[in-house]
């Protein structure tokens, strides 16, 4: 806690103490025979204010979390009550004193049953402002558990992310790696085109990306060059359709979220002679600040259905749930040979 949070503490409770003597003691209030006119009450709730504050604060800065948080529940009661019974007794003394000094004069004669009727008023008090005190510690300290819950939490989503965006870069690298070395030999000039263009979105993966958060227009432009670098590797073999639409550029996402589905994509698309037969759907739009990414590619029978997504699209789906919780629906289909991918994020 901050000094300045600190000393706005400390003023809130002396404030709560002071508004509570003068409400007592300038008002019209009687209390056991005490009252404001014959300066009575000024007098008994000096003290009795003292006891009730210390009641609350033995279970605030001691009793709790001493014993109560410790789970040591015996003590905790044991305690509370012998600081109850104790200044309570103290208390009814006093006020007796007080009465005797003024000449006050109670209807029972008895002094053992006036003594008992005071120490019950007093102890009512005493059990309201120790609870108070008890319920103020305790959820003082489940605010605190819940804060560091909080915080473990986030270090750990933060550590997975880390290491789930780690996972991207060799896998990208690998990818990249074998699109040029297919074309080394039968088309250089178009190899050295295609690591040029590699060679840029490494280096977007590298550093650009490293922010939590960035450009919706600079994600987009990384996943219309992806788009071109796999074209160029893929050739005349496959249908391509793509297209890439948004309103607002200067929206924010978290990068590389989109990328893994498209790949995907072209890693598992069919191979048929015919290229008609071996197509992939690319869609991508933004509106409303929500992001819609529709991904098609046909796929071979031939291919075992769970083989196709693997490391990529769990790590993205992770990602998803973590950097999106409750904002983002995504749907998978496979049938007829055909994979579909349905993502909706919202990134307001």
């Amino acid at each position: 806690m901050s000094k300045t949070k600190l000393y706005i503490l400390i003023f809130a409770h002396l404030a709560f103490w002071v508004l509570n003597y003068l409400y007592i003691t300038s008002g019209n209030i009687t209390w056991m025979g005490f009252d404001n006119v014959s300066g009575t009450m000024p007098i008994v709730y000096s003290y009795g204010m003292f006891f009730n504050a210390l009641l609350c604060y033995i279970q605030v800065f001691w009793l709790v979390p001493r014993f109560f948080i410790k789970h040591k529940k015996l003590a905790f009661w044991s305690y509370s009550l012998l600081f109850l019974l104790g200044i309570t007794a103290v208390e009814s003394y006093l006020d007796l004193y007080v009465a005797s000094s003024f000449n006050m004069i109670y209807p029972v004669a008895s002094f053992s049953m006036i003594l008992f009727s005071v120490f019950i008023q007093n102890l009512g008090f005493h059990v309201l402002y120790s609870a108070f005190g008890f319920l103020y510690r305790f959820l003082f300290e489940y605010r605190k558990a819940e804060r560091a819950k909080q915080e473990l939490l986030k270090e750990t989503h933060q550590t997975e992310l880390k290491y789930l965006k780690a996972q991207l870069n060799p896998h990208f690298l690998f990818n990249g790696i074998n699109s040029v070395y297919h074309l080394i030999g039968s088309n250089n000039t178009l190899a050295k085109d295609t690591l040029v263009q590699f060679s840029g979105l490494l280096r977007y993966q590298l550093y650009e990306s490293s922010e939590a958060l960035i450009n919706l227009e600079k994600e987009l432009d990384y996943v219309s060059q992806y788009i071109r670098l796999e074209a160029i590797r893929k050739g005349d073999d496959i249908l391509l359709e793509h297209t890439i639409d948004y309103e607002n550029a200067s929206l924010k996402i978290a990068p590389l979220l989109l990328t893994p589905f498209i790949e995907n994509a072209f890693k598992h698309i069919s191979h048929h002679d015919e290229a008609e037969k071996n197509s992939i759907v690319i869609d991508i739009k933004e509106s409303q600040q929500k992001i819609q990414l529709f991904v098609k590619n046909t796929t071979d029978s031939s291919i075992q259905k769970s083989t196709i997504g693997g490391v990529g699209l769990q790590n993205v789906t992770r990602r998803l749930a973590l950097l999106y919780p409750k904002k983002h629906t995504l749907t998978i289909t496979e049938e007829n040979d055909c994979y579909q991918v349905n993502l909706s994020i919202d990134i307001s």
